[in-house]
């Protein structure tokens, strides 16, 4: 089911999101309702939190395929690099942004799995945006810049 996403200014985005304490059916839907939403956005990636719940779950989708994560935290950092990034809950908005160049995230999957994901650059960008939704981060939070975006056909 595609979900409705916070915008800027929904205190949802602004809390720390709480831990998942049991991976069950529900959360399992909420992870099929999470890719459902980012793909319909379209987006690369989407934190709970960005549709109304405050759980730490992070789904992606780069090159690399699907990342759904659950309590997913960094472990590991290394490098900087300065990026545009954007956010479906700041639409309209893009701004530069630094962040390490490679992560070794942990987390739990939807078999309530332990894995290790080592990520570097894009895929290593949308992993620290998500993560930083789960502690009441936006990325315009971080911006060096920012810039407004407009619809094509706009002047």
């Amino acid at each position: 089911m595609v979900r409705e996403i916070a915008l800027v200014g929904d205190p949802v985005l602004r809390r720390p999101a709480q831990p998942v304490k049991k991976v069950n059916a529900a959360i399992r839907q909420l992870l099929d309702d999470m890719v459902e939403t980012m793909r319909a956005a379209p987006g690369v990636g989407l934190a709970a939190p960005q549709v109304g719940v405050s759980k730490r779950i992070i789904v992606i989708e780069t090159e690399e395929g699907l990342l759904e994560l659950i309590n997913p935290e960094v472990v590991r950092s290394s490098g900087r690099e300065v990026a545009m990034e954007g956010c479906l809950s700041v639409p309209n908005k893009a701004g530069e942004v630094e962040r390490a160049t490679q992560v070794t995230v942990t987390g739990l999957d939807r078999q309530e799995r332990r894995i290790w994901v080592e990520a570097q650059g894009f895929q290593a960008r949308a992993l620290q945006h998500e993560l930083d939704h789960l502690d009441g981060i936006l990325f315009i939070d971080r911006a060096l810049s920012l810039q407004d975006l407009t619809d094509e056909g706009e002047d």
